[in-house]
């Protein structure tokens, strides 16, 4: 009889531990911005690219990051040949211009967006729109947001930012 007891006792203490464990640690998220971004069709020229540019890597590192990803729509929208020129070795230099004209060197969360020129990893600042509940980064559209990496946060835009000509 004691011995039922103490099982039943120790079954319910093992319930209760791995129960109250589970609600209290918040999920934490395992991929890495690049690794989301790899796991999602929608940015397969994006990933290319990444890695052409010998990005992969460093996009992979502590960040934070915020990156502001265009999807394969987004790439279609580029005159015929861009992407396919881009992805060449000799123009590495380049398209690493514009890869990191997409990334912020901070988490910014939606919630924490604010209209204003924003400081990009390029060097150069990207412009901040926030009108009617849209956001627009250098006139790209935010189609979707706070997709959280362990390094970073991913915001889907319509467009590819472009450097100043």
């Amino acid at each position: 009889m004691k011995t039922r007891q103490f099982l039943a006792l120790a079954t319910s203490a093992a319930f209760l531990f791995t129960t109250s464990s589970a609600v209290a640690e918040p999920k934490t998220e395992t991929k890495t911005v690049v690794e989301l971004a790899a796991s999602n069709d929608d940015f397969s020229t994006l990933v290319a690219a990444v890695k052409a540019a010998g990005l992969a890597e460093t996009l992979s590192g502590d960040g934070p990051f915020t990156i502001f990803a265009p999807t394969n729509e987004a790439f279609a929208k580029l005159p015929k040949g861009t992407v396919e020129t881009l992805l060449k070795p000799e123009n590495k230099a380049k398209l690493q211009a514009i890869l990191t004209l997409h990334v912020v060197g901070a988490k910014v969360m939606a919630a924490d967006v604010k209209p204003g020129k924003v400081k990009t990893v390029n060097g150069a600042s990207v412009e901040i729109v926030v009108k009617d509940g849209a956001v627009t980064v250098n006139g790209s559209k935010v189609i979707k947001t706070d997709i959280v990496g362990k390094n970073g946060v991913i915001h889907v835009i319509d467009t590819v930012i472009l450097p100043a000509s």
